[in-house]
């Protein structure tokens, strides 16, 4: 018989809260990232979308509460362990001064690697396909500092998949990108998901793109959970209203038959309005 497929892993927070400087910016929350899955976490700024993303990938200790990775304490677990099932690309990520692209994007093999810290032909072959579907394989012997931040932000998304991981969360990933490097991107983690299996949560700005792209949508407002689910459930009128103060109609994308939010704003609301 062949062999059974590996169970997928699971990330939850169970009456998470999350803050700083006794700050509390996430409040009680409840979240099960759906494995294998899309999910994309948006709201208004402030509203502790990079605060959760921090929280599960343990670079935030709960004030209560618990992040639970394959129902244990994401906490309580040896952190190579962590750091080879679950990878982060934060908001703003920190390099040393001088280093190239290709160390860089070696530095998401660290955590596969053994006591001694030996690289191998794997190690090579991951690093070249990161680079490679990033379009960075030709800046690979480039100091990441001469770069553009477009073209920086692409290398950090290599490193990102380099690790490899079967949970990546990814804290705005399409900034400093044109759209055309956007939809990249987005359509490079969408085969990624779909291919190998690998849960995707991700913060974006861009509301049509993420309806776009999620399979599972969190709508956040001041550190609560506003409404989850399937983006054509969850994306309707009221929710905008509420999550962002926008008054906007929601129309079905022509291109992908998402939602598709058109802000109307106080000029444009005499126009005559798309049924």
């Amino acid at each position: 018989m062949p062999p059974s497929p590996p169970v997928p892993h699971t990330l939850a927070a169970v009456g998470l809260s999350l803050g700083y400087d006794s700050r509390r910016i996430i409040d009680d929350l409840d979240l099960e990232l759906p494995s294998g899955r899309i999910t994309v976490i948006v709201g208004a700024n402030a509203s502790g979308k990079s605060t959760l993303l921090r929280g599960l990938a343990r670079l935030l200790r709960p004030e209560s509460g618990v992040v639970l990775l394959d129902g244990d304490d994401l906490f309580g677990l040896p952190g190579k362990r962590v750091a080879t099932v679950v990878g982060l690309l934060p908001q703003h990520p920190v390099a040393p001064a001088g280093i190239s692209v290709s160390d860089l994007v070696g530095r998401g093999r660290h955590p596969h690697q053994g006591w001694f810290g030996r690289w191998s032909g794997t190690d090579d072959a991951v690093v070249s396909a990161a680079l490679a579907a990033t379009d960075t394989l030709e800046l690979s012997a480039r100091r990441l500092e001469d770069l553009s931040g477009g073209q920086r932000q692409r290398v950090w998304i290599a490193m990102a998949l380099a690790q490899d991981t079967d949970i990546l969360l990814l804290d705005e990933p399409t900034t400093f990108l044109d759209v055309a490097h956007q939809l990249e991107v987005l359509d490079l983690l969408h085969e990624r998901n779909r291919g190998e299996g690998t849960t995707i949560a991700m913060v974006l700005h861009d509301l049509n793109l993420a309806a776009r792209y999620a399979d599972h949508l969190v709508v956040l407002r001041e550190g609560r959970i506003l409404a989850q689910g399937d983006p054509r459930d969850v994306l309707t009128a009221a929710v905008v209203l509420d999550a962002f103060g926008l008054s906007a109609r929601i129309i079905d994308d022509p291109v992908s038959g998402t939602p598709l939010i058109v802000p109307i704003g106080r000029f444009h609301d005499n126009h005559p309005r798309i049924s």
